[in-house]
């Protein structure tokens, strides 16, 4: 996938295109507001499915080497873990607990 031919990028950035609208307007999951915010998503989003056969195998339907289930799955992953490091990033930096107030150290009721 280094070298890849002009309708693979095109492919990638298709799916990264849908992938990042599904997750920007479809569900709102957002870190950042804005257009630099469906930016950031869409890089996020290629790379991950730029990186999703390679990882998650070579299988199921291919247009232009390109699968299109694990490309699917790997942008899907990137914009997951991207949400969840930046969030992490700001309760370490901010001091917020990783608890609700209020809520019991363990699963288990007192009674």
């Amino acid at each position: 996938m280094i070298g890849m031919s002009f309708l693979s990028f095109v492919v990638l950035l298709g799916i990264s295109v849908i992938v990042a609208g599904l997750f920007h307007y479809g569900l709102r999951y957002r870190v950042l507001e804005g257009i630099d915010a469906i930016y950031a998503k869409l890089v996020i989003a290629w790379i991950g499915a730029w990186l999703g056969s390679p990882v998650l195998g070579y299988w199921s339907f291919k247009i232009e080497n390109v699968y299109l289930i694990p490309a699917l799955g790997g942008a899907i992953t990137a914009l997951v873990l991207n949400g969840v490091a930046w969030k992490a990033l700001a309760k370490l930096l901010l001091g917020h607990p990783t608890t609700e107030k209020g809520a019991p150290p363990s699963i288990i009721k007192a009674a």
